[in-house]
């Protein structure tokens, strides 16, 4: 470091191109940084979802829990295995340990899974698979609503919106959630079906053999090829009606025995409706649809958001005239919010910096030497955060506020051993800032290597945590490495060139009562120190054992949960069994409640759906 800064010292255009490179570097990845409200955290969880439509909760339990259990408990690395069964649904979830890679868990518990695809149920849909995402939230939730029918709403979410959303740069998936699906339904007269002595089987086989597209071969000719294909879907919901689902013989002719085809209209009737329904949703008491709009992995949150915004108007224009879209919850906000906060944050903590320099040094061309490592090392620091793919998030921007007054502090050092010498050995600035540099340069890298090593372990630590918390110990670690190369490269060489003797001693003469009233009660808080040292190690015994008491008094939390986004949510869960209807009466009473309250807005409110029962 010595030599470092007396080649810096005589060649001035190289310090400045050393630190300058950091910063262009560090310009140039800032514009590449994407934003978001945390950093993205993959935890060490995969789950097995499948359903089986109908069964009741001892029925999953049996034929498909326990089997995926069974199997996904074989795979290395588990540290819990839980699983929950519902009507017509199992959910098995396992958290593997930290240290365990969750793509190669991922994979291995889908390899498990799959060998025992051939015992499930017939009726079982195929395990899905995945693993635990934060990408995977909503970042926008957006709700159409207006006065036309569920079906009709559901319809124009599915067909309009999203289709046009899903276009959208960054947008990994918009689901529509709620509403009600079209469904061809076929109800069936158990009379008739009796009558005509067929097993309900056979109705539903025969719409899944007759109402299908098949492959008919190929047909060649001289010159060419052709593929045929057997076109045997229908089109049309009434077309059901005259399907046949089985053939009868007719024993009252004399002459010959003949088949009597039984059709669908002869055993029941097809209506072209929607299936059941299991939720509902409204928006300020009106049917509404909510569309959950979930960005790609890595893409920038508010650009995602601002191109579904600019997107909106045009889709509005495209609905039918009473159908609104409305934002119900938009990550952007507060991420905006958020981070206007850490900016402004950032910049005052920079100018304060500067001017308690001032105050204390007494000398403008000194606050300009110390405060140029400020930006230089915030901005150098944005190129190493592109380089590994962090974000600007509430993380990374709190670890480089807290490193304003700390990358400060190692020119701050270095500048005041240069005025030192100019002040108090009468050396020419250039001379002073070699051998200030010199003499101090050793106690400058301990103090600041000691504050990497604080900083750095923090994104090592093995807990739940230290993901959380990765981004922002390898941010301010290398904040603090820039400004330690700041201080040893710019620092000197701008103090050979703008320091002077006449500034020193100016400084010294107007520094000399203020710094004197400083010095003389200092002096006595350690006389009085060392000649009752007992009394002050007792004190400072006193002071460590109170943290203890203190400590479990302190709430603890992961993160702050005290945070006013004018937002909340209400839950309501009724007894086991309780009807979809009965839910939706409670909700109604709620909704009138809430809407009545003086300050809200908007009132979103849904019933059934979950997993276990309707909430």
């Amino acid at each position: 470091m010595q030599k470092l800064a007396e080649i810096c010292i005589r060649r001035p255009v190289f310090a400045s191109m050393i630190v300058l490179a950091l910063v262009v570097v560090g310009a140039a990845g800032y514009s590449r940084l994407g934003v978001d409200r945390y950093p993205s955290v993959d935890l060490p969880t995969v789950s097995v979802r499948t359903s089986l439509p109908g069964a009741a909760p001892e029925e999953v339990e049996a034929l498909i829990t326990q089997q995926v259990e069974e199997v996904v408990n074989t795979v290395d690395g588990i540290d819990e295995l839980r699983s929950v069964s519902g009507p017509g649904t199992s959910n098995v979830t396992a958290t593997f340990r930290l240290d365990r890679d969750l793509e190669t868990a991922t994979q291995d518990v889908r390899d498990r899974v799959n060998t025992i695809l051939n015992r499930l149920p017939e009726d079982a849909t195929p395990p899905v698979i995945s693993k635990f995402d934060n990408d995977s939230s909503p970042v926008l939730t957006i709700a159409l609503s207006g006065e036309h029918t569920l079906r009709e709403l559901t319809e124009l979410a599915d067909k309009t919106v999203r289709v046009q959303l899903e276009r959208t740069s960054g947008v990994g998936e918009v689901r529509v959630v709620g509403g009600l699906e079209r469904a061809i339904n076929v109800w069936i007269d158990a009379d008739r079906v009796a009558a005509y002595q067929l097993p309900i089987t056979a109705i539903r086989d025969s719409l899944d053999r007759q109402n299908a597209d098949l492959p008919g071969g190929n047909v060649t000719t001289a010159r060419q090829e052709l593929t045929l294909r057997t076109m045997g879907r229908y089109t049309e919901p009434t077309a059901f009606e005259n399907l046949v689902v089985a053939t009868r013989t007719d024993d009252t002719s004399a002459e010959t025995t003949t088949g009597i085809p039984v059709r669908i209209r002869d055993v029941g009737r097809v209506e072209d409706g929607t299936k059941e329904q299991r939720s509902l949703a409204r928006l300020n008491g009106v049917p509404t649809v909510t569309l959950e709009i979930r960005r790609q992995s890595g893409a920038n949150t508010i650009a995602v958001i601002d191109g579904v915004k600019k997107l909106l108007p045009s889709v509005q224009s495209q609905l039918p005239a009473g159908v609104e879209l409305e934002v119900i919850r938009d990550q952007s906000r507060y991420i905006e919010a958020a981070m206007h906060e850490i900016k402004v944050h950032l910049v005052l903590g920079s100018l304060l910096a500067c001017i308690v320099v001032l105050v204390f040094m007494r000398s403008w061309r000194s606050t300009i030497i110390a405060g140029v490592a400020i930006p230089a090392s915030v901005i150098a620091t944005f190129g190493m955060m592109a380089a590994l793919d962090f974000t600007l998030n509430s993380v990374t921007m709190l670890a480089l506020v807290l490193m304003v007054g700390i990358v400060i502090d190692d020119a701050i050092v270095v500048l005041e051993n240069i005025f030192r010498f100019i002040e108090e050995k009468k050396m020419a600035p250039m001379e002073a800032a070699a051998a200030a540099t010199k003499d101090i340069g050793l106690a400058v890298l301990a103090t600041t290597l000691s504050l990497v090593v604080i900083f750095l372990p923090v994104s090592f630590m093995s807990s739940i945590s230290g993901r959380f918390l990765y981004q922002f110990g390898i941010t301010a670690a290398v904040a603090i490495m820039v400004s330690l190369l700041v201080s040893f490269t710019l620092t000197p060489m701008m103090s050979s060139r703008l320091l002077s003797a006449k500034d020193a001693a100016g400084g010294h003469g107007s520094r000399a009562g203020f710094y004197g009233r400083i010095d003389a009660l200092y002096t006595r808080m350690l006389t009085f120190s060392m000649h009752n040292r007992k009394l002050i190690a007792i004190a400072g015994a006193i002071v460590i054992l109170t943290s203890i008491p203190l400590y479990k008094i302190v709430k603890q939390e992961f993160i702050p949960t005290n945070v006013d986004e004018a937002e909340f949510d209400v839950s309501i869960n009724g007894p086991q069994g309780t009807s979809l209807a009965a839910m939706n009466e409670a909700m109604i009473e709620i909704e009138k409640e809430l809407q009545a309250t003086r300050g809200v807005r908007l009132v979103l409110s849904s019933a059934g759906g979950g997993f276990l029962s309707a909430t």
